[in-house]
């Protein structure tokens, strides 16, 4: 019998010694009004709670509060019978004997447990007398047990539960004896304490970064929404990071697609309520925060690495009403100096808004596409799921072609299911069907003949539904109406998607709503690769873990306020946490009008998101740089040429998410574990592990305050004060800021974002131009910000850009920058053709205390320049980036 968490409550206790703290939910079901009565038939603890005792009757269930209504300690539960050792760890038999309130309690279970690495623990508990859906996503199979753990499992017998420890620390990790353990055949549920209340993850929601611990329950359910607090958005992401004390991190991962509850107390502890599947899941020791991702992602997959031309900048808007309209923006933004990578249109390019064809007043599309081919870049287009189904016979191929090879969602009754989208009522392809896959491919081909698009932007895939289930309504049958509904928008399954009963080639939608987007991401991105063998560019709306395999994602239909800009910084943090780094809002805002000061803001802000997009909606005011005032327009484009110059970091830092599955857009505790400051941190974040993005935030203000950890940062725009740009005000009068781990007053006009650079670090940048093909052709500009000691470190990957797998093909060049001892040497690791015609034109050092006497480049005396804040820059270098190369100074 495992030894229980010290933090929890005695197993011995009664109802009422049991701290509010610890009360188990143990009547969850929404808007129910909890009797004493009701709870008593459920042999649960009734106790109204202190803070609102006065109440003269109780709240309704369900809600954000400490529960009325809660399990007693004895509540039953499974015990374990039998434990055998395997060749990965342990299976046991768990076996009870009572039944509880939810129909359907499978009362044997088995339990496996899997040692699969030193870093990973997976546990799974079934039926084993009869299988149960299991997500059809591919994970790796351990083939022998993990010989030095970090973990130590302990297993409880009566009641069964388990207790996990990080070996080095004895911190319980996971202890799910706090609560009783549910296995029906619509109701899971299992509880843990929790280390500490430094919890993320938990997709897709609007909230701050770090999620509240305090009586917060988030559902899981992909609903087409706005962003709104208190509300499941369009993803599902079961998998949460822990900070423990002392800086350690830890990750666990629930791998199922059903609704879902998960509700977290102030114990601290969490719930996980689930309405079908297994309970199939992972924990990740880490130990640090970084680890716990790569580890997370070595399960659901890397994110793919993207095609270049997907980190500039792009612009969009739902009302271009014409090709004409959408042109001249792309020429206004040439006129301007303003740097684009990629022009969109949203769905009124199409006839009808129907798929796969096209308005009349886009008849000129691909001519324009051509200019922007000429130019060097890119077009691409919305396509929603849903296919039009009232189209005259002999008119409309794509749902034709559909019906007959079978592609399409099929309702309980075995006939098409039928709702309703933007073009009236349509039918839903079913991507879990290997020949909807096919069909799609064919579809895509055939309009790509027509329009060259190059890259496909797929939305509304929750999938969203105007009616609700469908023309037909749903029938009244568990999977409608399921004994235990979580807490999802709209109150019932169908809610502006599709019946839980359709059926389709897989399973349920009941089990496959949740993946609907990843498998329309799979399918596009698989089409894409076929159609023009490059890598794929695609945008999904909804996403389910491993959708950074396939497709970037953007945070949804935002409005033009100041909120919106700062919660995207946590949902940019979260998704990038997740293994989707290519992540972004859209800029300036979808819905509203934006306000000048408040779409300058967002620019700068957004040309550090992942992935940078203007767009807005069809009632707007255009919002695009070139319609404000020269300031503005100017701020803007300084923003956006800034991004560009930055590239080779970017691209860089999407080369180890790729391989090693790093973040690229950072938040500030996973590079200062040990600062518990940074944990609540949504305001600044990092590019990387060096670069930090200080945004403003609020309106009418011209200073912003960031937190900088404990080190030495220096200003981005050091080498540049010579153009006469303003100095920070407050602690960080000078070009440098030598923290304690404190709050800093930074100037901000509205032309600056402030950017400021990590000590030890070596930033590869580039003279930016009006498109990433144009600049990524010009030198390099290296930027060594020294430690103390005068040490810097850095790299650089860099291939052509879109080829695909050049990292598992060998087809790059890949670079390590080295400062120590007053030496730079810059080394080649690996080397192909495609880095041969970059050179080094210019390295500038920051923090080189004294003035040298002399400068040596491959031991040949050079010109250099040294500043009194302390900068030394080498120009007019000329050095072939394929070759090795040192730089030093004495």
């Amino acid at each position: 019998t495992a030894p229980k968490d010290p933090a929890a409550p005695p197993l011995g206790d009664t109802c009422g010694s049991i701290p509010e703290s610890w009360r188990f939910d143990c009547y969850p079901e929404r808007g129910v009004i909890v009797t004493r009565e009701l709870c008593e038939a459920r042999n649960c603890c009734f106790i109204p709670a202190s803070s609102s005792s006065s109440s003269s009757r109780p709240p309704p269930s369900g809600g954000n509060g400490v529960p009325w209504c809660f399990y007693p300690a004895d509540f039953p539960s499974y015990r374990l019978v039998s434990i055998n050792d395997t060749s990965l760890g342990q299976k046991g038999t768990l076996v009870k004997e009572v039944r509880t309130y939810y129909p359907a309690d499978i009362l044997t279970l088995e339990v496996d447990l899997r040692h699969e690495t030193d870093t990973r623990l997976h546990v799974k508990i079934t039926d084993p007398s009869n299988p149960r859906f299991e997500v059809p996503i591919s994970v790796p199979a351990a083939t022998k047990k993990a010989e030095s753990p970090d973990y130590l499992v302990e297993v409880s017998r009566q009641p069964f539960g388990l207790v996990v420890r990080r070996r080095s620390s004895g911190v319980v990790l996971l202890n799910t004896t706090v609560a009783p353990l549910f296995y029906a055949d619509q109701f899971l549920q299992m509880s843990t304490s929790l280390p500490s209340p430094f919890v993320y993850g938990l997709a897709e929601h609007r909230s701050s970064f770090l999620q509240e611990v305090r009586w917060n329950t988030l559902s899981l359910w992909a609903r087409d929404v706005p962003p709104m607090e208190q509300a499941n958005l369009y993803g599902a992401h079961p998998f949460y990071l822990l900070m423990e004390d002392g800086g350690a991190a830890h990750g666990f991962f629930l791998l199922n697609s059903n609704a879902m509850d998960v509700s977290l107390q102030p114990a601290p502890a969490l719930t996980w309520r689930t309405i079908g599947g297994i309970l199939d899941f992972y924990l990740f020791l880490g130990p640090d925060p970084a680890s716990v991702v790569g580890q997370y992602l070595e399960v659901v997959g890397r994110p793919a690495m993207p095609v270049y031309w997907a980190l500039g900048y792009h612009l969009c808007r739902w009302g271009y009403g014409g090709t004409n309209a959408t042109w001249e923006t792309v020429r206004h933004l040439r006129n301007y100096g303003i740097p684009q990578d990629v022009q969109w249109n949203d769905i009124d390019y199409m006839d009808r808004k129907l798929d796969f064809t096209l308005d009349s007043n886009f008849s000129s599309l691909p001519d324009m596409i051509a200019d922007l081919h000429a130019h060097h870049q890119r077009y691409v287009l919305i396509l929603d799921p849903g296919i039009s189904s009232t189209q005259p016979e002999g008119s409309y191929w794509p749902y034709e072609d559909g019906m007959k090879r079978d592609v399409f969602i099929r309702d309980w009754e075995g006939n098409v299911i039928l709702g309703k989208v933007w073009p009236g009522l349509t039918a839903y392809p079913d991507f879990s069907n290997a020949e909807t896959h096919e069909w799609w491919y064919d579809s895509l081909k055939r309009f790509h003949q027509k329009v060259p698009f190059d890259g496909l932007w797929i939305d509304m895939n929750e999938p969203s539904n105007f009616l609700e289930g469908s023309t037909k309504g749903c029938p009244s049958t568990s999977l409608e109406n399921p004994p235990y509904t979580p807490g999802i928008l709209g109150g019932s399954l169908k809610s502006k998607t599709l019946c839980a009963s359709a059926q389709q080639k897989l399973s349920s939608h009941y089990n496959l709503h949740n993946l609907y987007g990843l498998m329309e991401a799979q399918a596009t991105a698989s089409a894409l690769k076929r159609i023009v063998p490059k890598r794929p560019f695609v945008l999904s709306r909804s996403t389910f873990p491993g959708q950074g395999m396939y497709s970037g994602h953007w945070l949804g239909d935002n409005k033009s306020r100041w909120k919106d800009m700062y919660t995207s910084i946590a949902g940019m943090l979260t998704f990038n946490l997740l293994g989707i780094p290519l992540v972004g809002a859209d800029i300036c805002g979808f819905q509203e009008d934006t306000q000048e000061e408040l779409c300058v803001r967002w620019t700068q802000l957004g040309a550090f998101y992942p992935f940078t997009r203007n767009h807005n909606d069809l009632s707007s005011k255009a919002q695009d740089p070139t319609v404000f005032s020269p300031l503005a327009r100017t701020a803007m484009r300084d923003a956006l040429l800034l991004r560009y110059s930055l590239f080779p970091l970017l691209y860089t830092l999407f080369h180890h998410a790729h391989v090693k599955g790093h973040t690229v857009a950072r938040p500030l505790m996973f590079e200062f574990p040990k600062d518990v400051r940074t944990y609540g941190i949504d305001r600044q974040f990092l590019w990387g592990r060096s670069l930090l993005v200080t945004p403003v935030l609020d309106p009418g203000v011209d200073h912003v305050v960031g937190y900088f950890p404990e080190g030495l940062w220096y200003d981005y725009y050091t080498v540049r004060r010579r153009h006469g740009r303003a100095r920070p005000a407050g602690r960080a009068r000078g070009d440098s800021i030598r923290s304690k781990g404190e709050e800093v007053n930074l100037h901000a006009p509205l032309d600056k974002l402030n950017l400021h650079l990590r000590e030890g670090s070596v930033t590869p940048t580039q003279t930016p131009n009006l498109t990433l093909w144009a600049s990524s052709g010009q030198p390099l500009h290296l930027l060594s910000a020294l430690s103390d000691d005068g040490r810097a470190s850095g790299d650089l990957f860099w291939d052509d850009g879109e080829s695909l797998d050049t990292y598992e093909s060998g087809q790059y060049a890949a670079i390590a920058f080295s400062v120590a001892q007053n030496t730079m040497t810059s080394t080649v690791l690996h080397s192909n053709v495609e880095a041969s015609y970059i050179t080094v034109e210019t390295a500038s050092f920051y923090g080189v205390k004294q003035r040298p006497s002399r400068v040596l480049v491959n031991s040949q005396e050079a010109v250099f320049s040294y500043r009194d804040n302390q900068v030394m820059t080498v120009a007019d270098l000329g050095l072939k980036l394929s070759q090795n190369f040192t730089i030093s100074w004495v």
